[in-house]
C-alpha cells in the first residue's frame, strides 16, 4: 500500500489570512484619508479663487435681497465676523446700535479704508453705510435718517484691526419718524473681492 509521506497542502496557511485582512484595512484607511484631503484641498481652492471674501451664512444670506436682522452676524470665509446690534431708543429721540468687527483672519485689517471721511456714509458706497429704507430700496421716500455720530464712527473704523482682535463701533441715529426701516451695509475693504453684508432693522 503506497503512502504519500509528503502530501500536497492545498489550504492557505492560517497566518496568511489575518495578514491579507490587515493589508485590506490599511488600503481602505489610506483611500479614506486621501479622499478627505482631496475634499479639503478642493474647498480651499474654491475659497482661494473667490478671495475668501464670500459670506458663509446659515439662514439669511446677508445679500441685498436676503438681509440679516438685528443681532445677527455676517461671517466671511476668511474668518472676519461683523455683528450689528439691536437698536435701542434713547431719551432724546435718537437710537443707538453697535457694529462689532471680529478679526479671526490671518492678517491685519483696516475696516474703514483710507480716510475717516470715506469710511462711513448715509447714502453709499462706503465701508460702513447706515441709511433710511429697506435693503432693496434705492432711496427712502416719506422719511429720513440723520446719522448723529458719523464722524466718531468713521474715526473708530480707521485704526488697524489686528488678528484675534475685536472692535465695537457705536452708531447713533435720529429718524424722522418712529418705526422706520433702516439698512446697515458693511463692506470692509480687502485686497481681493469681499461681499457686502446687508442688515435690515426697524427703529420701533
Amino acid at each position: 500500500m503506497d503512502t504519500d509521506e509528503n502530501p500536497k497542502r492545498t489550504a492557505t496557511p492560517p497566518a496568511e489570512e489575518p495578514r491579507r485582512y490587515h493589508g485590506c484595512a490599511i488600503a481602505v484607511l489610506v483611500l479614506l484619508v486621501l479622499a478627505a484631503l482631496g475634499a479639503w484641498a478642493l474647498a480651499e481652492l474654491e475659497k482661494g479663487l473667490d478671495g475668501y471674501g464670500q459670506l458663509e451664512q446659515s439662514g439669511p444670506s446677508g445679500s441685498v435681497a436676503d438681509p440679516l436682522g438685528p443681532g445677527a452676524t455676517a461671517r466671511y470665509e476668511d474668518g472676519l465676523k461683523v455683528t450689528v446690534g439691536r437698536p435701542r431708543p434713547e431719551s432724546d429721540g435718537t437710537y443707538s446700535l453697535t457694529v462689532t468687527y471680529e478679526n479671526d483672519t490671518d492678517e491685519e485689517l483696516r475696516p474703514g479704508g483710507e480716510s475717516p471721511a470715506g469710511a462711513v456714509s448715509e447714502y453709499g458706497p462706503a465701508p460702513l453705510v447706515v441709511r433710511a429704507g429697506r435693503s432693496l430700496d434705492d432711496h427712502a421716500s416719506g422719511y429720513s435718517l440723520d446719522w448723529v455720530n458719523s464722524r466718531e464712527a468713521g474715526a473708530a473704523l480707521m485704526a488697524p484691526l489686528g488678528t484675534d482682535r475685536k472692535r465695537t463701533v457705536p452708531v447713533r441715529v435720529r429718524p424722522s419718524a418712529k418705526g422706520i426701516p433702516v439698512t446697515v451695509e458693511v463692506d470692509p475693504p480687502a485686497a481681493g473681492y469681499r461681499e457686502t453684508a446687508h442688515f435690515q432693522l426697524i427703529l420701533d
